[in-house]
C-alpha cells in the first residue's frame, strides 16, 4: 500500500487510483522565458522518482507537463532580444528538453502549450462566465473568487484574512482585489487571440486548468508542483475548474519543499541563482538526484556545494559496485559459490520507505545498506557464480537505476575492455612516475591534464598514485 502526503486534506492517505492501474499525474512545468534553475530542477526530479516508483509498482501511469509559452517573462524577453515571444519560447524549450535528458528524468507523455490550446482555454472561460463565476470589465475576464464558497481550502488561507492583507496587484476595475484573470485585454505589441470579450490573451492559471482537464479528465489522480504554487496558482485552479466542470479537481496534491543556496534564499540580486545546466557543469547528474533523493521531497533543502560533493564521494561506491558487477557478469563464471544473501530483506525494505509517501531518503539509506553487504559478500567469497551478480545488477537495475536515478550501469562499461582501459590507464601512471623521476614535469603534466580531459583524475599520494572515473 502506497500513502501518500495530501496537501489538501492535510494528511496522509491511502493512495486509490480512479482507474487502477492508470495512474493520470500533472505536473506544473517551466515557463519558457530561460534556463530553469535548481529549485525548478528539484521539483522536476522529485516529480520524476514519484513517477518512476508509481511504475516500478506497475501502474500505468499517463504524466503530463505543461508548458508556458505565453506569459508577462516572456514578452518582457522577447522585447529585450527584439525577437518574437514564439522565437523566445522554442528556444526555451529545446534547452528544457536538453537539459531533463541530462537529469536522467523520463519524458512526459504529452507537454502541453498554452498556445495549441487556445479554444480550450476559451471554453473554460465562457464556462466561468455562463455560470457566473466570472465577469467581463472591457476585454478583461476576472475570476470571482466570492462565488466559490470552497476557496481557501487547498492552502487553508480564508478569504477576509486574505481581503483584509491582499499583496495583489492594484486593478480598480476589479469588483474584488483577490479576484484573478482568465482574460487580458491585449496591449499594444503584444501577442493576442481573438476571444469572445476581443483580443487578449489567457491568464496563468487558467491554462492548467484547461490543459489538465483537456489531457487528463475532469477528475483525475495527482497534481504536484513546488510549495510556491499551492497559493494562488493552484487554489485558483481549483477554483475555476471544479467551477466550470461541478466535479473535484484532483484527489491527491503532492507539493516539494523550499530550495535554499547556502542557507539564504536564491535570487539573482544576491548572485546565488543557479540555473540546473550551471550544476551540471560542475557535477553529475546522479549526484544532483542523489543530493535530492537524500531529503524528503516535502521538507526544505539547503544546496550547496558541500551537499553536492558529499553526494558524489556517496556515488563513488555505487559505481565502483557497478563496474564490478559489469566485469563479473562479463567474465560469466558459471561455477563457483552463491552466496547466502537476503536479496528480499532489501526489496521490502525500498518498498516499505517509498511506499510511505515516497521516502526517498530512507530508500537511499537501504541502497547504502545492500552495497556494503554486497561488498561483504565479495570480500568473503573469492569465487562467485555469475548468478549472485545478476541478482545484484537486476536489483539496482530497478531501484538506485530505474527509481532514483542514481546509478549509471552502461555508464560504468559493460564489456571485457574495461579491464583494457584499466591497464592502458595504469600504464600511462607508470610512465608518468618515470617521467617525474627524470624531471621531465612536462611530460607529468600532460598525461595528468590528458587524462583528466577524459574523465580520469589522478589521486597522488606518498605510496603510489591511483585513479577514479568523473562522473559526467
Amino acid at each position: 500500500m502506497i500513502s501518500i502526503y495530501n496537501t489538501l486534506t492535510r494528511k496522509k492517505e491511502e493512495f486509490k487510483p480512479i482507474n487502477p492501474p492508470e495512474v493520470k499525474m500533472y505536473v506544473c512545468g517551466p515557463t519558457v522565458y530561460d534556463y530553469f534553475h535548481i529549485g525548478n530542477a528539484r521539483s522536476f526530479i522529485m516529480a520524476d522518482m514519484i513517477r518512476k516508483y508509481l511504475e516500478y509498482k506497475g501502474y500505468i501511469v499517463k504524466y503530463v507537463m505543461n508548458l508556458t509559452d505565453v506569459d508577462d517573462k516572456i514578452i518582457k524577453k522577447s522585447i529585450e532580444e527584439n525577437t518574437g515571444t514564439d522565437v523566445v519560447s522554442e528556444k526555451y524549450i529545446s534547452a528544457f528538453m536538453v537539459d531533463i535528458t541530462k537529469l536522467k528524468i523520463k519524458k512526459a507523455d504529452v507537454y502541453p502549450k498554452a498556445t495549441a490550446h487556445i479554444q480550450d482555454i476559451i471554453d473554460v472561460i465562457q464556462s466561468l462566465v455562463d455560470k457566473g463565476f466570472a465577469y467581463n470589465i472591457d476585454g478583461n475576464v476576472f475570476y470571482n473568487v466570492l462565488k466559490f464558497k470552497d476557496y481557501g481550502k487547498l492552502s487553508g488561507k480564508k478569504l477576509d484574512e486574505l481581503e483584509a492583507g491582499a499583496r495583489v496587484e492594484v486593478n480598480e476595475e476589479k469588483n474584488n482585489p483577490l479576484d484573478f484573470s482568465l482574460w487580458k485585454k491585449a496591449k499594444e505589441g503584444e501577442p493576442y487571440w481573438e476571444s469572445p470579450w476581443g483580443k487578449g490573451r489567457p491568464g496563468w492559471h487558467i491554462e492548467c486548468s484547461a490543459m489538465s482537464c483537456k489531457h487528463l479528465g475532469e477528475t483525475f489522480d495527482i497534481h504536484a508542483g513546488g510549495s510556491d504554487l499551492i497559493f494562488p496558482h493552484h487554489e485558483n485552479e481549483i477554483a475555476q475548474s471544479e467551477a466550470a466542470n461541478g466535479k473535484k479537481f484532483v484527489n491527491y496534491w503532492i507539493h516539494f519543499g523550499f530550495l535554499n543556496i547556502n542557507n539564504e534564499k536564491m535570487s539573482k540580486s544576491l548572485g546565488n541563482f543557479f540555473t540546473a545546466r550551471d550544476i551540471l557543469k560542475a557535477y553529475s547528474p546522479e549526484a544532483v538526484r542523489l543530493a535530492f533523493a537524500q531529503t524528503h521531497y516535502a521538507g526544505p533543502l539547503n544546496f550547496s556545494e558541500e551537499l553536492l560533493s558529499s553526494a558524489e564521494k556517496g556515488l563513488e561506491k555505487l559505481n565502483n559496485l557497478a563496474e564490478k558487477i559489469n566485469e563479473e557478469i562479463n567474465n560469466n563464471n558459471t561455477g563457483g559459490v552463491d552466496p547466502s544473501f537476503n536479496f528480499a530483506k532489501f526489496k521490502e525494505g525500498f518498498e516499505a520507505a517509498m511506499n510511505d509517501d515516497f521516502n526517498s531518503p530512507q530508500a537511499t539509506a537501504v541502497i547504502f545498506d545492500f552495497i556494503r553487504e554486497v561488498n561483504r559478500a565479495a570480500a568473503e567469497n573469492e569465487n562467485i557464480n555469475v548468478n549472485f551478480y545478476l541478482n545484484v545488477k537486476d536489483f539496482l537495475r530497478k531501484t538506485a537505476e530505474g527509481v532514483l536515478g542514481i546509478i549509471d550501469f552502461d555508464a560504468a562499461g559493460t564489456t571485457g575492455s574495461g579491464q583494457l582501459e584499466n591497464d592502458l590507464i595504469e600504464l600511462l601512471i607508470k610512465l608518468r612516475t618515470d617521467a617525474k623521476k627524470e624531471k621531465n614535469y612536462a611530460l607529468s603534466d600532460k598525461i595528468r591534464d590528458e587524462l583528466k580531459n577524459i574523465g580520469i583524475v589522478l589521486e597522488d599520494s606518498r605510496e603510489k598514485t591511483s585513479f577514479k572515473r568523473a562522473r559526467k
